[in-house]
């Protein structure tokens, strides 16, 4: 196995979890006496500065702005800026790690549309997994709302909010023959800054010296996060990598406890883990499948 590989998705998912926790502090004013920053106008700051990195080294590496295959770059991008937008306000709403393993079921939404609209094929035991994910998730909506700690609208924005990064991955899958990443990447920052901007022209929060630190941290560290998933991707397979992308859901819970006073019960610890196991086991049946129909190409060759 690829130590250097396994070594940059730790430093990914641990940038990740750090910007989830900045946007959960400057969106909740409760926390360090931080005013609260509406969750379109962190979107426009972090695609602000995606798009100038971005713009940068595709200019320097003279690789064409708008890219080659449009229609699904676009598609990339319109999804993705909704996506990001209602997990940031998922971040505002509910617990950082409620929100950030709801976040994960966008692996699922994705296996779902590729099936409907791309007629993948989804091995049996692939939808078993399917429906562990979702108990999981279920049984975090029954004990959260009994508790009365979780508003059922929230829960359904988060799903809504993988729903829509599964088609922004399937976008990403049809565009990865055409278009450098650095493509793929632009058009999120290209499309959701503006939209961002004009929304921001109804409400805006002039922030002070510590909190524009906080926010260019977020577009930055967003920025590494995404630059090590391609270099751990790049290093090693991904049946060796993707795994540890979900200890982002252990960073959460540690973060969400140590920082916002976060306390999880029994059972939605025991929710949570059975949605990982659900994705875990979904993402090996995948690899087995690959594998499989690999074994058979060269039988065939």
């Amino acid at each position: 196995m690829n130590n250097k590989g396994i070594q940059f998705i730790l430093l990914s998912t641990l940038c990740f979890a750090l910007v989830n926790t900045g946007v959960k502090t400057l969106s909740n004013p409760i926390y360090f006496g931080f005013q609260k920053f509406p969750p379109h106008q962190i979107v426009f700051i972090r695609s602000i500065i995606s798009f100038i990195i971005s713009f940068y080294y595709l200019k320097k590496n003279k690789l064409p702005i708008l890219g080659v295959n449009k229609k699904w770059l676009l598609i990339r991008g319109v999804f993705g800026t909704l996506a990001l937008t209602l997990f940031f306000f998922t971040l505002q709403n509910l617990n950082l790690a409620i929100a950030t393993v709801l976040q994960y079921l966008s692996p699922i939404f994705t296996i779902l549309i590729s099936m409907y609209f791309f007629k993948e094929k989804v091995l049996k035991m692939q939808w078993i997994m399917i429906a562990i994910s979702f108990l999981g998730v279920l049984m975090l909506g029954i004990e959260k709302i009994q508790n009365n700690h979780l508003d059922l609208f929230w829960l359904g924005m988060g799903l809504l909010s993988a729903g829509f990064s599964g088609i922004a991955y399937n976008a990403i899958i049809q565009c990865k023959n055409t278009d450098s990443p650095l493509n793929i990447v632009i058009y999120f920052p290209m499309l959701a800054a503006p939209v961002m901007g004009l929304w921001c022209l109804y409400e805006f929060v002039v922030p002070n010296l510590i909190e524009l630190f906080i926010l260019i941290l977020i577009g930055l560290f967003t920025q590494f996060a995404q630059v090590f998933m391609t270099k751990a991707l790049h290093s090693a397979n991904a049946s060796h990598i993707v795994p540890f992308k979900y200890l982002g859901a252990i960073y959460a819970v540690f973060l969400g406890y140590f920082i916002f006073d976060e306390k999880q019960s029994n059972l939605s610890l025991m929710a949570m883990g059975i949605i990982i196991l659900g994705l875990l086991g979904n993402h090996t049946l995948k690899i087995v499948k690959q594998q499989r129909a690999n074994y058979l190409a060269k039988r065939l060759g």
